[in-house]
């Protein structure tokens, strides 16, 4: 009688066959469980992103219609810090602006601005407008929120040739004798402004994270430069008052010496 023979596994084909299949499960675990950790690193950085693109748009948009603050102030743009954190702050008036009530025009004063979350220690910066006309174009107004986590803001200021950490003056002096130009217009408007601004990277930490390890990564910095169109425009009207100031009429002298 002949007997029929089936096929099977031998022992070391099905050890072989387990142990490649644990290094897929193991290898396919390892990919999905990177996948989740770089999503978790890089959702709170986009949101810093988006957080950034939002605050430059606003920033600009309010510099590029850019006008004299006040009778007095065309623009001032001072340097300070917050213990270590730079927080330059920044006042000048704005034609970027939709009257919302009566009395109301096209004119804003307007003014950004970094001040500290009490509650969670964040440094917050703020936009601070003004439609009305104020005897102090420094304060009053309202005041939005514009981005958390910021880790420092820094102004600079272009004349058309160099490039200056402050502008303006509150007491009036000016800061002619600071500039190399020959026409200069650091009286005026500044032709250009470079905004820099620094983010925490991770504005929201997980559970696990200390605090130590918070301050040792490095923030993300963001930068732009904001044209002035109104510059020239401001600057060739101060230059026409000035000769108009300065030029006074003759009087008319008569043959013997008198005037007629």
């Amino acid at each position: 009688m002949r007997i029929k023979q089936t096929g099977a596994f031998t022992l070391i084909e099905v050890v072989i066959s387990a142990s490649l299949m644990a290094m897929i499960l193991v290898s396919s675990y390892a990919c999905l469980n990177a996948a989740f950790s770089s999503q978790k690193l890089m959702e709170p950085r986009l949101e810093v992103v988006q957080n950034a693109r939002v605050a430059f748009s606003l920033m600009a948009a309010d510099l590029r219609c850019a006008c004299p603050l006040s009778k007095d102030i065309d623009l001032l743009g001072m340097h300070r810090t917050l213990g270590e954190v730079q927080a330059d702050n920044l006042d000048f008036g704005t034609h970027n602006y939709t009257p919302r009530r009566p009395l109301e025009a096209d004119f804003c004063q307007v003014s950004f601005f970094l001040d500290k979350d009490p509650a969670d220690g964040q440094f917050i910066l703020w936009r601070r407008r003004n439609p009305r006309l104020a005897q102090d174009p420094l304060s009053g107004g309202t005041r939005e929120e514009i981005a958390r986590g910021v880790r420092g803001l820094r102004f600079e200021y272009y004349d058309g040739l160099d490039w200056y950490d402050t502008w303006g003056d509150v007491e009036g002096r000016g800061k002619a004798q600071s500039s190399r130009r020959e026409r200069f217009n650091l009286d005026g408007l500044p032709d250009a402004v470079r905004i820099t601004l620094w983010f925490d990277p991770n504005p929201r930490p997980r559970k696990d994270q200390t605090e130590g390890a918070r301050a040792t990564e490095p923030p993300l910095m963001f930068q732009t430069v904001a044209r002035l169109n109104l510059a020239a425009r401001v600057r060739g009207a101060s230059a026409a008052g000035d000769s108009n100031a300065t030029s006074q009429p003759t009087p008319a002298i008569g043959n013997d010496g008198r005037n007629p």
